[in-house]
């Protein structure tokens, strides 16, 4: 049970991570690049308002085009359609152009480029909108204009993932940040995991009191299912009954995790792109004089939070969840009892294989998603699980002293 409860959160992760990076593209965009000597069109006609804004250039020419990069100006010039005309729009937030290079559209080749440190200044109204790309092509100053695109409003979708989890989350690492010595990413996310960690103690708790009860009584489910097995109605019933003799909550161990999926995702996005200086409007009102710039995502000398660690973090990470694993697990059954009535090769040796299974194919699993995540998300994944291993210690322990407790008789008169 608790090992498809992970695979379907690590799932549902990745599903909804596609959809909000926006697999699908516009399929006129090949025909809208190839009427000028260089191609200049938005990667949707429709953006709904916060969606990141891309431009995609082509060169049609047999020539490298140079565009002048203007950081921290909008990297194209933006035109808004307000009051019957259009009217440029520009901003210059307040960002590092350390590594400022031009655009170079090599012949024959694509560019994209997007307005991440610019989305929300420039395209936060509804409205019609249009970039133009002004560049020498063949000895020629020339000005070329992209198609219209519209911004909308936001999706019902999108505004209760925005006030409800991103916004929430994205505030609380803020505001943490802004206490600690020196800004450090690193301890904000440190506090902000401790902080959730104790946040949902009581629930998580509960759910590994049951995940316990659960293996505890496998061998009465087992006997059920011998028992009834050519009648499923009869069997959901006793086991149903089974479960409130025990007061085990079968779907105990789900709710957590459902809780754990958007502040997992919440905190991607937020490591991956909150620290965006555009993004500043996201802060509540308190929070809003902080200077996101002044934050260091270098943790220990050792780790940038912002980048993918594929090596030391998912190993140190893989290895955690290794151990809160077999902390977790059942310990298997004596050879002897397993080979009682018939079960030598049944349910106790395939029980005892899928628990093997689950140990190393899990934290295998989770290496790979931490590899390929901001190393910031593999932090908070580590330090949870730590978290998670000092509490499934104290279930363990609470476990085994009330099954060491010599039972209380009371006699009466």
């Amino acid at each position: 049970m608790k090992f498809k409860n992970i695979l379907l959160f690590l799932g549902l992760f990745i599903v909804i991570s596609m959809v909000f990076k926006g697999c699908a593209g516009n399929p006129d965009i090949d025909a809208m690049l190839t009427g000028n000597s260089l191609g200049v069109a938005t990667v949707n006609k429709e953006y709904k308002q916060d969606d990141l804004v891309s431009v995609k250039l082509r060169n049609n020419t047999e020539e490298k085009i140079t565009i002048t990069n203007d950081c921290p100006a909008e990297p194209l010039e933006v035109f808004r359609y307000i009051n019957g005309e259009w009217q440029q729009l520009t901003v210059s937030p307040k960002i590092t152009c350390d590594t400022k290079n031009d655009f170079i559209v090599e012949p024959k080749q694509d560019l994209t480029i997007k307005y991440t440190s610019w989305n929300h200044a420039l395209f936060n109204e509804i409205g019609r909108y249009k970039i133009m790309v002004k560049a020498t092509i063949n000895g020629e100053a020339k000005e070329i204009e992209s198609n219209e695109f519209t911004v909308s409003g936001k999706s019902t979708w999108g505004y209760i993932w925005g006030t409800f989890f991103y916004q929430p989350i994205y505030n609380l690492l803020i505001y943490f940040v802004s206490i600690i010595p020196g800004y450090n990413l690193g301890f904000a996310i440190i506090m902000l995991t401790l902080f959730l960690r104790l946040l949902l103690f009581i629930p998580q708790q509960r759910a590994m009191e049951s995940q316990k009860k659960l293996q505890e009584i496998q061998p009465r489910i087992k006997k059920l299912q011998e028992q009834y097995k050519n009648n499923q109605q009869k069997l959901a019933q006793e086991t149903f009954a089974l479960y409130k003799e025990y007061k085990v909550n079968p779907f105990g161990s789900c709710l957590p995790l459902l809780i754990q999926l958007p502040i997992l995702i919440a905190l991607f996005y937020v490591i991956q792109n909150g620290l965006n200086p555009d993004n500043v409007y996201l802060l509540y009102q308190p929070l809003r004089m902080f200077d996101l710039s002044v934050i260091d995502t270098n943790f220990l000398g050792i780790l940038n939070l912002t980048r993918i660690d594929a090596f030391a973090l998912p190993l140190i990470v893989g290895g955690l969840q290794f151990v809160q694993m077999k902390l977790s697990m059942k310990k298997p059954e004596p050879k002897k009892e397993l080979q009682k009535e018939g079960e030598k090769k049944g349910a106790g040796a395939e029980m005892e294989m899928a628990q093997k299974m689950m140990i190393y194919i899990l934290p295998a699993m989770i290496a790979l998603f931490t590899a390929s995540t901001p190393s910031g998300v593999g932090l908070y994944w580590g330090v949870s699980t730590i978290f998670g291993i000092g509490q499934q210690l104290y279930v363990n322990k609470k476990k085994k002293r009330k099954k060491n407790e010599p039972e209380v008789k009371v006699i009466t008169k």
